[in-house]
């Protein structure tokens, strides 16, 4: 069985700007008026879901710049 990749999503979120954060919640398919109310929360606020969601996307910091 193949390792799930991990994203440190708390650790992503607290340091990105808010385009940043918006580009990561457009590759987890968040709809555009989700991610309006979404990018100004703080990381624990966000849905459960959506956190597993981020942090089991196999998305790369360096992908997020």
């Amino acid at each position: 069985m193949p390792k799930i990749e991990t994203l440190d999503g708390a650790s992503f979120w607290k340091n990105a700007y808010a385009h940043q954060r918006g580009k990561l919640l457009t590759k987890v398919s968040v709809p555009e008026d989700q991610i309006i109310i979404l990018v100004d929360k703080k990381y624990l606020e966000l849905p459960a879901a959506l956190r597993y969601e981020i942090e089991t996307s196999g998305l790369d910091k360096k992908e997020l710049q």
